[in-house]
């Protein structure tokens, strides 16, 4: 049977991204990246809108309000390259223009469901807010990890990665710090139809 990791990269505040800010928020030392390289193999899920941003990168395109790529960007953009991946949606077209990348037009939740169920392996979310969000919902996820860079952006924060979310209680499982400003927290989680009851 699979396991399914949702994985995000934030800012302390919860944003998954940032206008006008490299990738990593350019924080990125080289134990986390020496991390990111250490990782078993996984099949990457993503949405449609995922899909098109980093399906861009892997093209060439660069961000708005950067002039080029850093060497650690492009060895991400790569690695996801070569990585399988499976993308929910019902508005792309086939055949997908991104290597190894397989197109599911099928209900997210259950297929990932299915996908769970029959194979082997880890599968892991990339980017796609309202896939894990889906994903947690339905009670499929194994671990939930964060890596929180140091910096709040209060100003040019995008992608608010909670909202919408259900109350869900987490049980930590791992935490480390990356040069010395870098947190990384996993948990397994459960989601709760309320809050726990406190005793009178």
């Amino acid at each position: 049977m699979s396991e399914l990791l949702v994985d995000f990269i934030t800012s302390l505040d919860g944003c998954a991204s940032g206008e006008g800010w490299p990738g990593f928020w350019g924080l990125e030392g080289p134990e986390y990246l020496a991390w990111l390289g250490e990782q078993p193999e996984a099949t990457h899920l993503m949405g449609a809108n995922t899909y098109r941003l980093m399906s861009g990168f892997a093209a060439g395109e660069v961000p708005s309000g950067l002039d080029e790529f850093r060497p650690e960007e492009e060895a991400s953009v790569d690695e996801l390259t070569r990585s399988p991946k499976v993308v929910f949606s019902s508005s792309l077209e086939e055949p997908l223009a991104w290597a190894n990348s397989t197109l599911v037009r099928d209900d997210a939740v259950e297929a990932v469901r299915a996908m769970k169920s029959s194979g082997s392996g880890l599968l892991t979310t990339i980017g796609s807010l309202s896939l894990c969000r889906s994903l947690l919902r339905a009670g499929l996820v194994d671990r939930f990890r964060v890596v929180m860079f140091p910096v709040i952006t209060g100003a040019t924060g995008e992608e608010r990665i909670y909202d919408g979310y259900p109350d869900v209680a987490l049980e930590m499982i791992e935490h480390r710090t990356f040069d010395g400003r870098i947190q990384l927290v996993e948990y397994k989680p459960r989601v709760l139809e309320h809050p726990p009851l406190v005793p009178a």
